[in-house]
């Protein structure tokens, strides 16, 4: 599920249901028709921000939950661990450089002292 409408459709459904209201009782909070509530839910239509903002207080979530993927346990442990790799792999690379650095600089200074 990587396309916005893929996700933002499956949420729109997921809350309905968790709230237990109909394609009918949604549109009827939101103003509209349980025909266009139908077309968000088959990503036939993708909705204002007026709109995301009536869905979102119909259904009692903040409006960023409709976009929101659901991520397994072991995807978000995962994802975790690629992060502290990463932090631990620029922090290596960072200390080898600095003491590369260190010491070619104190290779100059020798190199300088004999050369005066």
């Amino acid at each position: 599920m990587n396309n916005i409408r893929e996700v933002f459709s499956s949420n729109l459904k997921r809350f309905r249901a968790a709230r237990g209201f109909s394609q009918a009782k949604l549109a009827e909070k939101i103003g509209s028709s349980y025909h266009y509530v139908g077309m968000l839910e088959t990503k036939k239509k993708f909705p204002s921000s007026e709109m995301i903002h009536k869905l979102s207080s119909a259904l009692s979530i903040d409006p960023t939950e409709l976009f929101m993927r659901e991520i397994s346990p072991e995807t978000a442990m995962k994802n975790s661990q690629k992060a502290a790799f990463e932090d631990v792999g620029e922090a290596v690379n960072r200390f080898i450089s600095d003491y590369i650095a260190g010491k070619v600089q104190k290779l100059d200074e020798e190199i300088e002292e004999k050369g005066d």
